[in-house]
């Protein structure tokens, strides 16, 4: 199992996680893509939101190794044109390390407080599949032109071309429609864990097939935060550290993690590797670990781990 971490912030804080990131052996890391960096509205007002695009290309001159994994760009905040421009540039700032994540985007106050325009959620599907053929036709080797309802593309040379190959990632929790379409047109395809996962990762496989494209090159990853120790009462302080960082009780937090123990990993560390191996055994060969962790416990969970 690969592992990163999807983090954000200002940008000293993520070129840091960054740079950890590459001194210790990490595959990638991935930033999300939205406006607002928090739920509660109060603290919406102070958590900092930057552009993770824009950061994306800030870390594609300060690494060398890592991936970049956009998880995800909401098809309502960019045009489809933009989003392939945007990748082909961080693509070739970075030597070809960019992965394009694109979704129907999910947070309603961020498209409230910034006017972008939030259709009901079967015409952001629309979109997103729209989006991403358009933007496999845009990256293809030989001009294609692509028509639909939300967006067209002229069959026309597009200059410059990436340097290897953008890839795209389709993510979520969706039982039939997310893994149709990541098997449809995904490089990458970071499934939302849950107790049908076995069955949506069939499904992501069945539409590549039908797509005439090999499922085996499907890579699988998931994401979700980590709460972990190396015994019960390091575990334990560890809860309360979380609990106290995100301003709720830690028997509260304890429940909310009991309640979505397929998809947010708690344990101990033995316990935890158990979990990664199921998962390895599914064909997820990659898990980025969210939240926001000091120094010392991010170099705990990494070594207790492996990378």
């Amino acid at each position: 199992m690969e592992f990163a971490f999807q983090t954000f912030g200002l940008y000293e804080d993520v070129l840091e996680v960054a740079r950890f990131s590459e001194d210790n052996g990490l595959a990638a890391i991935a930033l999300p893509d939205h406006y607002l960096m928090a739920m509660d509205e109060e603290k919406a007002k102070t958590t900092p939101a930057s552009d993770a695009l824009i950061q994306f290309a800030g870390l594609a001159r300060e690494t060398s190794d890592l991936d970049l994994v956009v998880l995800v760009s909401p098809i309502t905040f960019r045009h489809p044109a933009v989003l392939v421009k945007t990748a082909i540039t961080i693509d070739r700032m970075s030597g070809g390390r960019f992965t394009l994540g694109i979704g129907t985007g999910w947070m309603d106050r961020e498209h409230e407080v910034f006017g972008f325009d939030y259709p009901q959620l079967s015409e952001r599907f629309a979109m997103l599949e729209e989006a991403l053929a358009y933007t496999r036709a845009a990256l293809s080797d030989d001009p294609v032109g692509y028509s639909g309802d939300h967006f067209t593309l002229e069959a026309f040379p597009i200059s410059p071309r990436p340097t290897g190959k953008v890839k795209l990632l389709v993510g979520g929790s969706g039982a039939s429609k997310t893994p149709r379409l990541a098997g449809t047109y995904a490089d990458e395809f970071n499934i939302s864990l849950g107790d049908d996962l076995a069955i949506r990762i069939d499904r992501a496989h069945t539409a590549a097939t039908a797509a005439g494209r090999d499922p085996d090159a499907l890579t699988l990853s998931s994401v979700g935060q980590i709460i972990g120790g190396a015994t019960e009462s390091d575990l334990d302080h560890r809860l309360g550290v979380v609990a106290s960082a995100v301003g709720v009780p830690k028997d509260e937090l304890a429940e909310q993690f009991r309640r979505r123990q397929r998809n947010a990993p708690m344990g101990t560390y033995d316990q935890l590797r158990e979990r990664f191996t199921e998962l390895e055994d599914l064909g997820i060969t990659r898990f980025y670990i969210q939240g926001v962790h000091d120094a010392a416990y991010r170099s705990e969970l990494v070594d207790a781990l492996g990378s």
